[in-house]
């Protein structure tokens, strides 16, 4: 089959996936592969569709024993490629699946990035993603009680992955979520 279109990726994300903060961590996770995408020269609408769809068995299939290798299985069986199977697999550690490629490397490093970056906009007065600094993002990670469920070495490592200064990777994923700030309900109060 090749790599889906954006409208068969978000069909299978939604046909799986109806919770919203799942559904939005999808979308700011597709804005953040995009602009990778764009910074390495890769294909977008790949990146994209790998971005949205790393996580839609996750609803259904929520352990570490099932996702995202149930994710992976009903990929494979849609006929999509290998590559995209294997970086949704590596963003998971526990899957022992390596990151030897520009994709898997990126998905593993905007991942929980996104979703802390989220938390960092909630809890500001302006609710607007395009208000939030690196800085605000490194204050962030040092208070521990913090958005506790993020892991904060994976942000790290996942820099590190890409081969990126920190700030510059936490700018980047920002400018991509603020592109999308209106589906991400990012955009501010009102």
């Amino acid at each position: 089959m090749g790599y889906p279109t954006r409208a068969q990726a978000w069909a299978l994300l939604t046909e799986y996936t109806k919770n919203e903060s799942l559904i939005k961590h999808a979308l700011a996770v597709e804005a953040a592969m995009r602009a990778y995408a764009r910074k390495l020269g890769e294909d977008e609408e790949q990146w994209g569709a790998v971005g949205l769809l790393h996580d839609f068995d996750y609803e259904r299939h929520p352990t570490l024993e099932e996702h995202p290798r149930r994710g992976a299985e009903i990929l494979k069986q849609k006929g999509y490629p290998e590559e995209m199977i294997r970086a949704i697999l590596s963003h998971a550690t526990h899957t022992g699946v390596p990151r030897d490629t520009a994709m898997a490397k990126a998905l593993y490093a905007v991942d929980e990035l996104t979703g802390f970056i989220t938390a960092v906009t909630l809890v500001r007065p302006s609710k607007r993603v395009a208000d939030v600094t690196p800085q605000s993002v490194k204050k962030k990670m040092k208070d521990k009680a913090f958005a506790r469920a993020v892991n904060r070495d994976e942000i790290r490592e996942g820099a590190e992955l890409l081969g990126v200064e920190f700030d510059a990777h936490v700018q980047t994923v920002i400018e991509a979520m603020t592109g999308a700030a209106a589906e991400l309900g990012l955009a501010g109060e009102g």
